[in-house]
């Protein structure tokens, strides 16, 4: 998910297309969510004061719910109108990058199970452990169609419908932590707005209007340059990182020349 080393080279390159601002700021404003990463979030991450799951007295997890229900009741509340994206299909050149986080996942599983194993601990990890299930996100459409707010499904990635209400004129921003937003040419980024539910921490804003004009890029090459820093869709390639990517995006204009002028030797293997 999202593009590797963006953030970190934006702040280098295009620091003024990057504004700390609150989060009332938005009031008055439609925003585009990714309902998704929101899901995954507040069911990976949010606990119980003793640390263990919010769930029914029959064991049904409730989290991703009341963490969905709060969130939106808090962005109402300071006048911002929400407006959810889910994902849909993930697109056929995806399928690579999902197949390899399938492992990870399972590797990561087994790791944490031999752990609990040898502390004794099985029945609290089986109790803990949280599988993403279509259901969850059914729950969460039904929740939010009950308090009356739009959702939007998305014929594929969220992040890209996100933006395409952005481009649209419909809301004014796409929140997500998914830089991939930018890449699919949403002008306002909103990151970490919900950072501040348990603390206060302010909202990251990304203008990628500016980030073009301070990159000199034109969104074409912007774009290339997202490939070659590394993305979901395609394997990045071995020996060019962030600073490389830029020198060569900037020398070469695009990837295709960019292709015809490295050392293959050196740089072509695709990782």
């Amino acid at each position: 998910m999202g593009i590797k080393g963006l953030t970190q080279v934006i702040s280098e390159h295009a620091p003024g297309s990057i504004k700390t601002i609150d989060f009332e700021d938005n009031s008055g404003r439609k925003v585009a969510v990714d309902a998704s990463i929101c899901v995954y979030q507040l069911l990976y991450s949010v606990r119980s004061p003793d640390g263990t799951q919010m769930q029914t007295q029959n064991g049904e997890i409730t989290r991703h719910l009341i963490g969905i229900f709060y969130r939106t009741i808090r962005l109402i509340s300071n006048g911002i109108k929400p407006v959810y994206v889910f994902d849909g299909k993930p697109p056929d050149m995806k399928m690579g990058e999902l197949v390899k986080r399938s492992k990870r996942r399972a590797a990561d599983y087994e790791k944490a199970l031999s752990r609990a194993i040898e502390r004794g601990e099985v029945d609290t990890f089986e109790k803990n452990i949280v599988q993403v299930t279509r259901e969850h996100f059914d729950e969460v459409k039904r929740l939010l169609t009950l308090m009356g707010v739009p959702i939007v499904e998305a014929p594929s990635e969220a992040e890209a419908q996100c933006a395409e209400l952005v481009k649209g004129g419909k809301v004014h921003a796409s929140v997500t932590e998914d830089m991939d937003a930018l890449a699919f040419g949403s002008n306002i980024l909103l990151r970490n707005i919900f950072g501040g539910e348990t603390r206060k921490l302010n909202v990251k804003e990304f203008n990628l209007k500016r980030v073009l004009d301070e990159m000199k890029l034109t969104m074409n090459q912007f774009i290339d340059f997202c490939i070659l820093l590394g993305c979901d869709y395609c394997g990045s390639i071995r020996g060019i990182g962030p600073k490389k990517a830029f020198e060569l995006i900037k020398q070469f204009q695009s990837i295709e020349v960019i292709l015809e002028n490295i050392d293959t030797e050196v740089f072509f293997t695709f990782i």
